[in-house]
């Protein structure tokens, strides 16, 4: 950096200040595949909820027969919820004017689709097939097999490689609660990857989102990070110093996807409208995870101005290696998590500890509300609160070489790792403070999951219009 000597001293360091910063936050990103697999938490976090039950099975369609059906009414709906981010949302790209959804003049449903997928500006080649996430431990029920490559467009993702996945046939029926919990874990299959201008893509240099805010934007899956991370609640000189880390947009998400929710479930088309919801609730998710609304947990501001003095002076090593220990403690502690939850299967559905958390029968958590201000005032402000004591207990506990060694890479070498086991072998007591820790986490990722849901539902007019059409099934039917 060349600095003028005339500037004045204060001017020159907030300038340095500012020059440390951007270095070490832009690199401090991994890739943002939050809670790993998110089906694996929102199952018993919504499967004790009575006003799920109540709902009638849900006919399976495609994305194109929705949009055959409401492309004329989309036009508003998507007009609407364009001036609500530009109003609502801080720091908010807008969607270019030429990317207006409109009905008119499509030559059929795959330019309507197309045309969709532009306005609401997602990846291209998502794949949006018909399909549900089993369970662990789920007996086979008749229906095929879907491989992952015709689930997610990522090469490589550990979580969806070891899930597995059932077809859909248009027009069978299947519960709420299955479509919900299964589009819970989907924006991690690719839809907000190369969106960025500097991504290398068509869409990205069509979408007006701007260059990538932070991360390599060489690579695919780092791309989507900005969309599910929400740094709200950093030091003030940290957004003075690095302003583009004010660039997140859960909030843009949570909110588009819910809109369409109560659109598509008003008018009838409720298994859009239960998998719109659970692409909501993904990004609502991600904010419970500390790493993902917190740039550096366990890195405080003044250590994060020095160690990026010393890059600036030529000293880099202090810089890479926290970068690689908090990446390495990001990935760790949802490998844990998801291989917690996926131990002996049957967990999921039974009583495991971190099941109880996420059903909201511990002591910890408790009933809440949700409106559009959670994202940012409470849910990731809980996340950011609870951030250091977690990177703090995932260094105690954890094994040394993954958690507090800069020259190991976890997401490079993570194939056949599994904590939860690992840890119980060798050192149960530190898996019990894992446990400990992670309970807390679980039992938000459950309330606010549920306070979602509840409000979705208690929308006005949603409720009669759900009862005309039969959604609800009677009492004790069920």
């Amino acid at each position: 950096m060349h600095l003028s000597p005339h500037l004045p001293s204060l001017v020159v360091a907030r300038l340095l200040a500012r020059a440390a910063l951007l270095a070490l936050c832009a690199a401090c990103a991994p890739a943002a595949f939050a809670w790993s697999n998110h089906t694996l938490g929102a199952w018993p976090a919504l499967a004790g909820m009575p006003e799920l039950h109540e709902l009638a099975p849900v006919r399976v369609e495609s994305l194109e027969t929705f949009l055959a059906a409401e492309a004329a009414n989309l036009e508003a709906v998507l007009d609407a919820e364009e001036r609500w981010a530009r109003e609502h949302v801080p720091v908010y790209p807008p969607r270019p004017d030429a990317l207006r959804f409109t009905a008119a003049g499509a030559a059929g449903p795959g330019e309507l689709q197309s045309r969709f997928i532009a306005a609401v500006r997602i990846a291209p080649d998502s794949r949006l097939g018909l399909f549900l996430q089993r369970l662990p431990g789920d007996p086979p029920d008749g229906r095929a097999g879907v491989p992952a490559r015709n689930v997610t467009t990522l090469a490589r993702d550990h979580a969806v490689e070891s899930a597995r996945y059932a077809a859909l046939r248009e027009g069978e029926a299947v519960s709420s609660l299955a479509v919900l919990a299964t589009a819970c874990d989907e924006p991690d299959y690719g839809l907000d990857i190369g969106l960025w201008e500097d991504n290398g893509t068509p869409q990205g240099r069509l979408y007006g989102f701007g260059k990538q805010p932070f991360g390599n934007p060489a690579l695919d899956f780092g791309s989507q990070a900005p969309f599910h991370m929400g740094f709200y609640h950093e030091a003030a000189i940290i957004y003075a110093a690095a302003g583009f880390l004010k660039r997140t947009y859960p909030e843009y998400r949570i909110h588009l996807w819910k809109t369409l929710a109560l659109h598509a479930l008003r008018t009838g088309h409720d298994y859009w409208g239960w998998r719109f919801a659970g692409w909501a609730l993904h990004y609502l998710q991600d904010l419970t995870q500390p790493y993902h609304a917190r740039v550096l947990p366990g890195v405080g501001t003044a250590r994060m101005l020095w160690i990026n003095a010393l890059h600036m002076a030529g000293w880099p090593r202090a810089r890479d290696q926290a970068v690689t220990l908090v990446s390495n403690r990001h990935l760790a502690l949802e490998n844990f998590a998801r291989t917690a939850m996926i131990s002996g299967g049957r967990e999921i559905r039974g009583a495991g500890p971190l099941v109880e958390a996420l059903a909201g029968r511990t002591a910890v958590g408790g009933q809440t509300a949700y409106d559009d201000d959670s994202p940012r005032a409470v849910v990731s402000r809980h996340a950011a609160d609870a951030a250091d004591e977690v990177d703090r207990i995932i260094a105690a506990s954890l094994p040394a070489r993954y958690v507090d060694d800069p020259g190991f890479e976890f997401g490079v070498a993570e194939d056949g790792i599994d904590l939860y086991a690992s840890l119980g072998r060798d050192d149960p007591a530190k898996r019990d403070a894992m446990m400990r820790m992670l309970a807390p986490l679980m039992a938000e990722f459950g309330t606010h999951t549920r306070a979602f849901v509840r409000a979705l539902l208690a929308d006005p007019g949603l409720s009669d219009a759900m009862s005309r059409r039969g959604a609800r099934s009677p009492p004790g039917s069920s």
